[in-house]
């Protein structure tokens, strides 16, 4: 059984928290964040350096403030901790890197955060193309503007889950890209945009994102070779449309997908990473260098 500290208990830290109780090989020894706002049997503390030098721990679950990640994830790992580290998994890729560099050096495990890479939907349409040809992939992911959110705009916060999944189900990397960005209600960054995609043999994908539309929508379209395929993230729906005829008739097949709740898969996976050293899918840190790179550096049009 490996002993757990959760720092942050934000409102994701909170999801994390009633996620890590669950997990059988896990004992969840010590939580951290600034304040203490309720009740918890475990004990509690308000500096992570305490925490560290109190308490005998094997691996921290970290879900701060993206722009603490790297001071937090550093202390830890110097602490000889391995890590789970909420998406992205720094503000920036110099910082990203400098805790690439500290992990390498401890040979410590990480896993990065990308949830959706563990949603039922995304596992059952890898599987149904995984021996067919991708023509291309698109991505919506909008709603409505997140309080909780502050210290990153939208490309920071949702496109990263996007273009890391581009990459997680097609196994292709990006080598074109364009970005179209606006600032319509938040203060200091962006909350609207688009981008566009080419990947590795001829496969194109878009992400369309922002914070402006009043419900929630997640879906994920793909058209292959064979088949056309649209994924409800939310639903956890699969739908196949295959077999087009003359007469524009096709065949509709919903697919099967086993619901259930993705953070509880992606913590039974880090459990499996941390006792075994198999991934099971879970994002890298390079993986995350990568997501950064494309959201910050290529080309961006205002």
């Amino acid at each position: 059984m490996k002993k757990i500290a959760l720092i942050g208990l934000g409102s994701m830290g909170r999801n994390h928290y009633r996620i890590i109780k669950n997990i059988p090989d896990f004992k969840l020894v010590a939580i951290c964040d600034v304040v203490k706002t309720g009740d918890y049997e475990e004990p509690f503390f308000t500096n992570v350096d305490e925490m560290l030098g109190k308490i005998e721990i094997d691996a921290c679950v970290i879900v701060v403030p993206t722009f603490l990640h790297k001071e937090v994830a550093i202390k830890c790992l110097n602490a000889g901790k391995d890590i789970f580290i909420e998406k992205p998994v720094a503000s920036t890729v110099e910082e990203a890197r400098d805790i690439l560099e500290v992990a390498n050096a401890k040979k410590a495990k990480v896993a990065v955060g990308y949830i959706e890479r563990f949603n039922p939907v995304v596992s059952a349409l890898k599987e149904e193309i995984k021996n067919d040809e991708i023509y291309s992939i698109g991505i919506t992911r909008v709603g409505p503007f997140p309080p909780r959110i502050a210290d990153v705009g939208i490309l920071t916060d949702l496109s990263v889950h996007d273009i890391d999944l581009i990459r997680y189900i097609t196994q292709q990397e990006i080598v074109k890209t364009n970005i179209y960005r606006s600032r319509k209600i938040h203060n200091h960054h962006e909350d609207n945009a688009m981008l566009s995609f080419k990947l590795e043999h001829d496969i194109v994908a878009s992400i369309t994102t922002n914070w402006l539309t009043p419900f929630r929508k997640r879906t994920i379209e793909v058209a292959t070779k064979n088949a056309y395929y649209e994924a409800d993230l939310m639903a956890q729906d699969l739908t196949e449309y295959s077999e087009y005829q003359k007469n524009n008739s096709f065949v509709i097949r919903k697919c099967m997908v086993k619901k259930e709740e993705p953070l509880l898969r992606e913590h039974r996976a880090f459990s499996q990473f941390l006792q075994i050293g198999d991934r099971h899918g879970l994002s890298t840190i390079e993986d995350s260098i990568i997501t950064l790179e494309i959201s910050a550096k290529k080309r961006i049009i205002d």
